[in-house]
C-alpha cells in the first residue's frame, strides 16, 4: 500500500512538469504578448506594403518607422526583438485584429480620431502626418488650386482625393488605382500629375532608391493625422506603459534617428516629435 502511494505521487509530479513545459517554460509562450516580456512572443500589426513606415522586404526582414517605433516600445515591454511576431494588419481589419485578441497593439499609420477612440484605445501620438501632394521635382503645382485640369491620383477606397477635388481644385481628374504604388509609377512616368495621401506615406515612397531625387512634396498639410498605436479597448495599462517607451525614445534621440533613417532621402519636413496625448486638430 506504501508502494503504490509513493508511485502516485510520483506520477502526479510527472504530470505537473509536463503540464509546465507545454504551456510556455521554453519562452514560446504568451502569443499575443500579454505577459511584460520574459522570453515571451508579442504579436504587433503593421503594414506591409508602405516603404518608410511598414514594409515586409523581400527577404522577409521588415523596415520603416512604424517598425522602429514598434521595436523599441516592445524592448521597453520587455521583448527582445527576435520574440516579436510581425501580423499584417490592413486599415479595414484593425479595430477588428484588436478586439478578437489577434495582435497586442497596432503601429500602421493609424490616425487617431473620434471614432475610432470608441473602438479602441490609443497611445501616443508618436508621428503628426498631414495629408499632402507628391509631384515630380520640376513640376509647376505649387498650390491646391494648381491642380485644375490636372491628374490626380489616389487609391481606390481614399477620401483623399475627393476631398481635394470638393474643397480646392473642382477640375482636377480624379484616377483611383489598387495601390499607392502604381500611383507612384503613374507619376514617374508622367501619367500622373500628383498623388495625394499623408506626406509621411508619400515620402516613404519617394525615399526608394528607385525614386530618389525625383520627386518633391509640396508642404500643403492639407489636414492633421495623429499617428497612434492602437490597443484593445480598456487596456489602460498597456496604453501607460507605451507612452511611457514613446516618451523615453524622444527623450534618448532615438524617435529623430527613426525619421532620417525612413524619411530622409525624400527631404520630409517632418513636424517635431508630437507630446504624448495631445491631439492636433
Amino acid at each position: 500500500m506504501k508502494l503504490r502511494k509513493v508511485s502516485a505521487a510520483a506520477a502526479t509530479a510527472l504530470v505537473l512538469a509536463l503540464t509546465a513545459t507545454a504551456c510556455g517554460g521554453d519562452g514560446d509562450g504568451d502569443s499575443n504578448g500579454s505577459g511584460s516580456g520574459g522570453g515571451k512572443t508579442i504579436k504587433i500589426g503593421i503594414k506591409y506594403d508602405q516603404p518608410g513606415l511598414g514594409l515586409k522586404e523581400p527577404d522577409g526582414s521588415f523596415s520603416g518607422f512604424d517598425v522602429d517605433v514598434a521595436t523599441y516600445v516592445a524592448k521597453e515591454l520587455g521583448y527582445k526583438p527576435d520574440h516579436i511576431e510581425w501580423v499584417e494588419t490592413k486599415s479595414a481589419d484593425r479595430e477588428n485584429a484588436l478586439s478578437r485578441g489577434d495582435v497586442k497593439m497596432i503601429a500602421a499609420t493609424y490616425s487617431i480620431t473620434d471614432e475610432r477612440k470608441q473602438k479602441v484605445d490609443f497611445a501616443g501620438p508618436y508621428l503628426l502626418a498631414h495629408q499632402d501632394l507628391l509631384v515630380k521635382k520640376d513640376s509647376d503645382i505649387k498650390e491646391g488650386t494648381d491642380l485644375n485640369g490636372k491628374k490626380l491620383c489616389s487609391v481606390t477606397g481614399s477620401t483623399s482625393a475627393q476631398n481635394v477635388k470638393d474643397e480646392i481644385a473642382p477640375k482636377a481628374q480624379l484616377q483611383q488605382l489598387g495601390g499607392y504604388s502604381e500611383c507612384i509609377a503613374g507619376l514617374q512616368s508622367g501619367a500622373l500629375d500628383a498623388v495625394t495621401t499623408d506626406d509621411a506615406i508619400l515620402a516613404g515612397f519617394a525615399a526608394q532608391d528607385q525614386y530618389k531625387g525625383q520627386f518633391k512634396l509640396t508642404g500643403l498639410k492639407l489636414s492633421n493625422e495623429n499617428y497612434g498605436i492602437g490597443v484593445k479597448k480598456g487596456d489602460t495599462a498597456t496604453v501607460n506603459k507605451i507612452n511611457d517607451a514613446l516618451k523615453k525614445m524622444v527623450s534618448d534621440g532615438a524617435w529623430d534617428k527613426a525619421v532620417k533613417d525612413n524619411f530622409g532621402p525624400a527631404n520630409y519636413k517632418n513636424e517635431q516629435a508630437p507630446k504624448i496625448g495631445q491631439i492636433v486638430q
